[in-house]
C-alpha cells in the first residue's frame, strides 16, 4: 500500500499572497496532499471573512494538483490530527519570523509529537510580501497587483472600494 503524506499549511491568508502561493507550490513537491488551512482568525481583525479567504485561496490555487483549501476554527492541533497530516508547513521570510516560528514549532511538537514542522523560504522575489503590508497598501490606494494573483487583486480592490463608500 503506498504511503501518502499530507501536510497542513495554516494561516489567516488575509488575503492570500503570491508568497503564500509560492510556498504551497513548493510544498506540493514534498507532499502528496497539501491542505491550506484558513484560520477563522479569532485573535486577529480580518479584512475578509473566513469564507471570502477560503474562496480566494481556492481561486488562487485552482491550478495546483494535490491542494485542498479548508477553514478551521479552534485549535490547529485538532484540525491537523483530524486531517491525518504528518507535517505542518510554515513560511520563513526573514530572521524576524524565526523567533516566533521556532517557539510555535516547539509548542506544536508538544501538542502533536507525531507531526513535524517544515520550514520553507519563499522565492527571493516574494520574501518581503506580507498580507498585512498588502492590505495596508491597498487601503491607502496603492497598487498590489505585483503581490497577489489577479483574482485576489480584484477582490481586494472591490473590498477597499466598498469600505470607502
Amino acid at each position: 500500500m503506498p504511503h501518502h503524506l499530507t501536510a497542513v499549511y495554516p494561516g489567516t491568508f488575509d488575503p492570500i499572497t503570491l508568497g503564500h502561493e509560492d510556498l504551497v507550490r513548493r510544498a506540493t513537491l514534498l507532499f502528496d496532499r497539501v491542505i491550506v488551512a484558513v484560520a477563522a482568525g479569532h485573535h486577529k481583525k480580518s479584512l475578509f471573512t473566513v469564507q471570502q479567504r477560503v474562496d480566494m485561496a481556492r481561486l488562487a490555487l485552482a491550478d495546483v494538483p494535490g491542494v485542498e483549501v479548508a477553514e478551521f476554527h479552534g485549535l490547529l492541533r485538532d484540525f491537523v490530527l483530524t486531517s491525518g497530516a504528518k507535517a505542518m508547513v510554515r513560511g520563513l521570510r526573514a530572521v524576524t519570523d524565526f523567533d516566533y516560528e521556532f517557539q510555535l514549532a516547539g509548542m506544536n511538537r508538544t501538542l502533536m509529537p507525531n507531526v513535524e514542522t517544515i520550514f520553507l523560504a519563499p522565492s527571493d522575489k516574494y520574501q518581503f510580501i506580507s498580507s498585512t503590508l498588502v492590505r495596508e497598501i491597498a487601503t491607502l490606494g496603492g497598487e498590489v497587483d505585483a503581490f497577489v494573483s489577479l483574482g485576489v487583486n480584484q477582490r481586494l480592490l472591490d473590498k477597499v472600494r466598498a469600505a470607502k463608500t
